[in-house]
């Protein structure tokens, strides 16, 4: 874990992890499209952090920053695809342009980072990809379904990415945080311009000008940040990693309906296979 590349690091978690990371003794590449805010990161420790300007949406700007992290440190041990933010807005009050962002940042920002990453792993036959999701990938709360369906979307590749690089070397780790105390909530959360009245009572409550929740989160992401490190220290790393007793309790009784609604519903589901016989 000697190189970190880590993507939004301004505030929240990715800012918390470049400070771990580089207090633990590794090199870490600190980005942020306003470079300016990581600065005081990088000149606590000059020789092991460098400031990059990112925004992932811009392949070459992806493709200059692999290439940064390479010249400066050598290989890219360790990318943490952390860039993103939240919108809410009922399905039918989603703006299509604020979608298209959404996902190009939440989703394919990612997706450049890893193919960007993927050539030098696979000729070191090492390296790990950690990609920073959400209980919302586990269900989807009203109001928050374009949100939600980036990180299913993240999630589901994720899931694939793991089976095809593990044998060359390469781990993979979909971590999963519930409610942390970062800006997420906050200047972080976009919605949309106009609502619909008629949702007033299922996505209403979750619109930006009526979350009440930011500041008052359960995680910590100072401790989130050294978990992470922790955990990537590992021999063996699971397939996903819940942060926080509040994910761990929303997303056990998911699984839980889920697994109780599919056994509900078997006999029902078999009756499509052809009869045994035939």
């Amino acid at each position: 874990m000697k190189t970190w590349l880590i993507t939004g690091c301004s505030s929240g978690l990715g800012r918390n992890l470049a400070h771990a990371v580089l207090e633990a003794g590794f090199n870490a590449v600190v980005t942020a499209r306003n470079p300016a805010t990581v600065q005081d990161i990088v000149a606590a420790h000059p020789k092991a952090a460098l400031a990059a300007a990112l925004d992932v949406t811009d392949k070459d700007a992806v493709q200059s920053v692999v290439r940064l992290t390479e010249d400066r440190f050598g290989g890219i041990d360790v990318l943490v695809n952390n860039a993103g933010h939240g919108y809410r807005a009922a399905v039918e009050e989603g703006e299509d342009d604020q979608v298209t962002e959404l996902f190009a940042t939440n989703f394919f920002g990612a997706v450049s980072m890893i193919k960007a990453v993927l050539p030098g792993m696979r000729a070191r036959r090492s390296g790990a990809i950690v990609n920073i999701s959400s209980i919302a990938a586990r269900l989807a709360m009203p109001g928050s379904a374009y949100y939600s369906a980036t990180k299913y979307a993240l999630e589901g590749l994720s899931d694939a990415l793991r089976r095809e690089v593990e044998p060359l070397g390469i781990r993979v780790l979909i971590v999963e945080p519930g409610a942390f105390r970062t800006e997420f909530a906050g200047r972080s959360l976009h919605g949309a311009a106009t609502a619909i009245a008629d949702y007033d009572r299922t996505a209403g409550p979750r619109r930006k000008e009526n979350d009440k929740t930011h500041g008052t989160q359960p995680g910590d992401p100072a401790r989130a940040a050294h978990l992470l490190i922790e955990v990537m220290g590992r021999e063996k790393l699971p397939v996903r990693l819940l942060l926080g007793s509040d994910a761990v309790q929303i997303v056990s009784a998911e699984v839980e309906a889920q697994l109780k609604e599919i056994q509900d519903w078997t006999n029902v589901s078999v009756r499509t296979d052809f009869p045994a016989s035939e």
